[in-house]
This record gives structure tokens, C-alpha cells and sequence, in this order.
């Protein structure tokens, strides 16, 4: 799991979709996810802090959360299938117990920034739709590890095998 943070809502050019960016907290991958505009006007309150006379949507959902006694832990975006995501939601109980919730990851989202918790989001589904937003470190990396593949000997191995074995005894 990664852990990601709302960087903004931007609009898609061509329709005109809002989209929700997540940033790893490193700044090197970006989640663009396509919602509707009443999730992208949530999320854009939220981060504004742009009050309403009366609680919105996922204000509620927040207030109901605390009046039933539980607390929301993390909101985890977990899959995505033919450009639709997936999201949990992690109350727990008193007793500890947990409850996961299936949410949309917009309302996930907006829900966990009001909440102030964590937002995760699982290795495949960034291999699946992140954009890296750091191109210079990519190119650091990968000659780093050009070098370092370019002066590896099969000893080496031998003795990192070696070292492993030793240390599982």
C-alpha cells in the first residue's frame, strides 16, 4: 500500500469530467480517477475550506460515523477493472472490530479528507493508472541501476545467497 494525498481536482479537456489527482507522498506518482461533479464540488469545499449552512453529503456520512460510535481508520483504493476503481472503507468498533465498507473512490475520498485519515492505494492499481510526475528522479534511478547491473559478478550473488542462508539460521 501507498500512502497517497489529494492534490487537486482538475478538469479533462476533452469532456469536461472532473478528475481527482492523488499524490504519493514523495511527489513521484500521480492517480488521475475521472468522478462526477458533485464529488469534485465536495472534495473542492474540503479543501478550500468553503463552509455550507447545512451538512453536505459526506459531511453527513461523517457525522454519522461519529454518532454511532465508530471511527474511520483509512479509505484504501484497491482495484481498478476497465477504468473503474475500487475503494474500502476501514471503520472500527470499541471492541476493536473492523468494518469495510465498498465505497466509490470519490466519495471515498472526499469522505477521508473531512475524516483527516489516510488514503492508500494498492501496487496494482498504480501500476494500472499512475502517471510518474518526477522525471528526472526516474532517470536517476534507472542509472543507478544500469551502473549498478553493469559491475555485478555472479560472486556476488553467490556471496548475497550466502549472506541470506546465514542470517535465516
Amino acid at each position: 500500500m501507498i500512502e497517497m494525498r489529494v492534490m487537486g481536482i482538475a478538469l479533462d479537456t476533452r469532456s469536461g469530467s472532473p478528475i481527482v489527482v492523488l499524490n504519493d507522498l514523495e511527489n513521484r506518482r500521480a492517480l488521475p480517477i475521472w468522478i462526477g461533479s458533485a464529488e469534485a464540488s465536495s472534495i473542492i469545499r474540503k479543501i478550500e475550506n468553503i463552509p455550507s449552512v447545512r451538512p453536505m453529503t459526506h459531511d453527513l456520512f461523517i457525522n454519522l460515523i461519529e454518532a454511532t460510535g465508530l471511527k474511520l481508520d483509512k479509505v484504501e483504493i484497491n482495484d481498478v477493472d476497465e477504468q473503474t476503481y475500487f475503494s474500502t472503507l476501514y471503520l472500527s468498533r470499541e471492541d476493536g472490530s473492523v468494518i469495510q465498507l465498498d465505497s466509490r473512490p470519490s466519495d471515498a475520498i472526499a469522505i477521508a479528507i473531512r475524516a483527516e485519515v489516510p488514503i492508500f492505494v494498492t501496487s496494482n492499481v498504480l501500476l494500472n493508472g499512475a502517471v510518474s510526475v518526477d522525471s528526472q528522479k526516474d532517470e536517476e534511478e534507472a542509472m543507478e541501476f544500469k551502473n549498478f547491473i553493469k559491475d555485478i559478478k555472479p560472486s556476488d550473488f553467490e556471496k548475497l545467497l550466502k549472506k541470506n542462508f546465514e542470517s535465516d539460521q
